[in-house]
């Protein structure tokens, strides 16, 4: 966990650059709506807003000002009150509000390499992002179910080689997990081990099961199903040429001949560095 968390930090080098203004897009399940904020920041985070009858849910708050200002913006011209406000991996711009959290992530999220993490990213980037919530934080069990906004959000377990949040199933039509599931080469700071192959795979696999349209992440915006397939069949080959490269330049070289027009190619230089220690 630890390492997880130094490769995090190597984030910082981008430093408290600017970012271009983000994007949303609005998914209508008929029973309810689901607002995807794209930041574009550093980070290449994603907020959700989940829109009930009369009421709304935020999930994963943005963390930079000029983005939390533009998602507050949209939220209040939704009209409508929070009921509640989700984080699951990310703290985000909650401030003083009360959040929901998945089983144990209120004490991770407050002492060790996590909080370590929060005060690199506050040195890194300095004014640019808010400062650290204070709001009251409240725990969902593992395997349990809570009614907000009139739609059911299930929490379930994430990645074993993730953080210890949950993925949550949302109104039985949208998954959300920690990475979604888009068409591109993947970073290090997802797959920082030649474990968590076999654990994201398992993940993608559970999360296809649970019937769900739409499959969504902190990082990386919204997907569907077929991209949850190709990312279970990206993984599998990756773990065979792991097997079959001796070095991280052949392993490279190898993954960019399997997937020639797949973005991210720059990526792969971290990732194998992070599969070949």
């Amino acid at each position: 966990m630890k390492k997880t968390f130094s490769i995090l930090l190597s984030l910082l080098a981008l430093g408290a650059l600017a970012q271009d203004k983000g994007r949303f897009e609005v998914h209508d399940f008929s029973d309810f709506k689901l607002h995807v904020y794209y930041t574009n920041d550093a980070m290449g985070d994603a907020s959700y807003i989940v829109e009930g009858k009369d009421a709304l849910v935020t999930l994963e708050q943005p963390l930079f000002k000029d983005n939390v200002a533009e998602y507050d913006a949209y939220l209040a011209k939704l009209g409508k009150p929070v009921e509640r406000r989700i984080a699951d991996y990310h703290l985000g711009g909650t401030g003083s509000h009360p959040i929901v959290m998945a089983e144990g992530m209120p004490k991770f999220t407050s002492e060790g390499v996590y909080a370590d993490m929060m005060k690199g990213f506050a040195q890194g980037f300095g004014s640019a992002i808010v400062p650290l919530p204070t709001g009251e934080k409240s725990e969902v069990p593992f395997g349990a179910t809570r009614t907000y906004v009139g739609v059911p959000f299930t929490f379930y377990r994430g990645a074993t080689t993730d953080f210890p949040g949950a993925s949550i199933l949302i109104g039985g039509k949208v998954w959300f997990t920690h990475w979604a599931p888009v068409k591109a080469h993947v970073s290090h700071l997802h797959i920082s081990s030649p474990e968590a192959i076999d654990a994201q795979v398992a993940a993608l696999e559970e999360s296809l099961k649970s019937g769900a349209e739409l499959f969504i992440g902190g990082h990386g915006g919204a997907s569907d199903a077929d991209d949850v397939r190709f990312k279970v069949a990206y993984l599998s080959r990756m773990k065979e040429l792991l097997a079959e490269c001796g070095t991280a330049d052949a392993f490279v070289a190898a993954m960019k001949n399997a997937y020639p027009d797949l973005p991210g190619e720059e990526s792969l230089s971290e990732l194998s560095k992070a599969l070949y220690k």
